[in-house]
C-alpha cells in the first residue's frame, strides 16, 4: 500500500481547493468555473458580518474583484447554477448532468414529502402556475397580506415556502436571480439549458469520483462529509468504491502520522508525489469548501475550527465569525473582522494566532487584510493593539 507523507496530501488539497497561490488569478469565466467544478461547489450563506460566504470565498483566490461582474457570470452567462451540493451551493454548468440525476431522484430518496404533496397538490399547482404566468417570482410574492388575516389569498406563506423549495430541489424550478440576497425562482426551462440526465447507475461513482478529486487524498470518513448531498446510503458508496478499487480508477493509501484508511483516484498519485508548494496569505470563510469537514482540517492541518455564530456571546473565544488564517500551506490562527460599511472600516475585533507568528506570517496577515478592505470598500483597517496593529500601522 502506498504510504504518502501528511504534508502531501494537505498540499495537494490545497491545491485542489485553489488555495496554493491565494490572491493570484483573475476571475473570469474560466477560473470560475475551473474552481466551482474542482471544490464540487460554492456555498451560500446568508451571514454578511464581512461578506457574504460564497463573495468571501471566491475573494480568497482571486482577490479583490468586482462582485457585478461575479452576477453577471452566475445570473446572465449562467457559469453556475444554485442547487444543493454540501448544502446550498452555487454549481459548476459542466456537472449539470450529474445534478439533472439527483433533481429527478429526489422524490424517489425524499419520502418524508409524501405527506405533505398528499395534503397540498393544490398548492404545488398553483405555485408553479404563478410563476408561469407572471414570470421570476420569490418567496414574498406569495405571502398573506397582513391587513387582510387569514382568509386572504389562495396561499400561505410556508405551504408556498414548501412548494418552491420543492419544485426547485426536484429541478421543475431553478433560482433566475437573487433580490438582496432572496431567491427569484423561473421555471428551469426558462433559465437553463436541458441536459440529459446522468443514467441513475452512474451516480453513485460519479458522486464518489467528485468528492476524490476535489480533496485529493480522503479518509474513508471525509467521503460522506464533504458533499454531504445527495446523502448516499453506505452501502451505495462501498459498491462504487469497490467497483472504482477493482477497476484501477482508486487506489487505497495510507497517510503517515494519521489513522485509517485513506483513497485517492489513481490518476492523482503522481500529483501526491510531487505536490504544489503553497505560497501567500489568505482569510478562509467559515463555509469555505477547505472547512466542510472540521476534523479534516484537523488531521492535515492541526487546526481545530469551529464557528461561534451559534454559540452564546459570553462563551465564544475566537469570535462570533472568526477567518482562519492561511499562510504558506498552513492555518496559523484566526480572526474575527467586522466591515462597519457606512464608516468604510474592516474592523479585526480579536486574532488569535496558533504560537507566536513570524514577521512573514504577520505582513502576510496585514497584506491579506489590506486586500479584504480594498474588496469590501472599506477605506482603513483597525485591529487590537498588539503585533498586527502594529504591521497595519507600519
Amino acid at each position: 500500500m502506498r504510504k504518502v507523507p501528511r504534508e502531501a496530501a494537505a498540499r495537494l488539497f490545497l491545491g485542489r481547493q485553489h488555495l496554493d497561490r491565494p490572491g493570484s488569478r483573475d476571475l473570469t469565466a474560466e477560473t470560475l468555473s475551473r474552481f466551482v467544478a474542482d471544490a464540487g461547489g460554492l456555498q451560500l450563506d446568508s451571514i454578511n458580518v464581512a461578506a457574504r460566504a460564497h463573495e468571501l470565498t471566491l475573494w480568497s483566490r482571486f482577490g479583490p474583484y468586482d462582485p457585478a461582474a461575479l452576477d453577471r457570470l452566475v445570473y446572465e452567462d449562467r457559469a453556475l447554477f444554485e442547487y444543493w451540493s454540501h448544502a446550498a451551493c452555487l454549481i459548476a454548468d459542466e456537472d449539470r448532468p450529474a445534478w439533472a440525476r439527483a433533481m429527478a431522484d429526489y422524490r424517489r430518496r425524499h419520502t418524508g414529502w409524501s405527506t405533505w404533496l398528499k395534503a397540498n397538490p393544490r398548492v404545488l399547482r398553483r405555485v408553479e402556475s404563478e410563476i408561469k404566468s407572471r414570470g421570476p417570482l420569490s418567496t414574498s410574492d406569495f405571502e398573506r397580506p397582513a391587513a387582510q388575516g387569514k382568509s386572504a389569498g389562495w396561499w400561505d406563506w410556508k405551504p408556498a415556502h414548501h412548494a418552491l423549495h420543492y419544485l426547485w430541489m426536484t429541478g421543475r424550478l431553478a433560482v433566475h436571480s437573487r433580490r438582496h440576497f432572496q431567491k427569484r425562482y423561473d421555471l428551469a426551462e426558462r433559465v437553463l439549458k436541458p441536459v440529459e440526465p446522468l443514467p441513475r447507475a452512474e451516480f453513485p461513482r460519479w458522486h464518489l469520483r467528485k468528492t476524490l478529486r476535489a480533496l485529493g487524498a480522503a479518509a474513508e470518513a471525509d467521503l460522506p462529509r464533504y458533499m454531504t448531498f445527495p446523502k448516499l446510503d453506505a452501502a451505495e458508496r462501498r459498491r462504487a468504491l469497490k467497483g472504482m478499487l477493482l477497476g484501477g480508477e482508486a487506489v487505497e493509501l495510507s497517510v503517515e502520522g494519521l489513522p485509517g484508511r485513506w483513497y485517492a483516484l489513481a490518476e492523482d498519485l503522481t500529483a501526491l508525489d510531487s505536490p504544489p508548494s503553497p505560497r501567500g496569505t489568505t482569510l478562509i470563510s467559515p463555509f469555505d469548501s477547505l472547512l466542510w469537514h472540521r476534523a479534516r482540517a484537523k488531521a492535515l492541518f492541526g487546526f481545530d475550527y469551529k464557528i461561534e455564530v451559534y454559540v452564546p456571546a459570553a462563551k465564544r473565544v475566537h469570535g462570533y465569525y472568526s477567518l482562519p488564517i492561511l499562510h504558506d500551506g498552513r492555518l496559523i490562527g484566526r480572526l474575527d473582522p467586522k466591515n462597519h460599511r457606512e464608516a468604510k472600516v474592516l474592523e479585526v475585533r480579536a486574532v488569535h494566532f496558533d504560537g507566536k507568528p513570524g514577521d512573514d506570517a504577520l505582513a502576510g496577515t496585514a497584506r491579506a487584510l489590506r486586500s479584504l478592505a480594498r474588496f469590501l470598500g472599506a477605506d482603513q483597517v483597525t485591529a487590537p493593539d498588539g503585533p498586527l496593529a502594529s504591521v497595519l500601522k507600519a
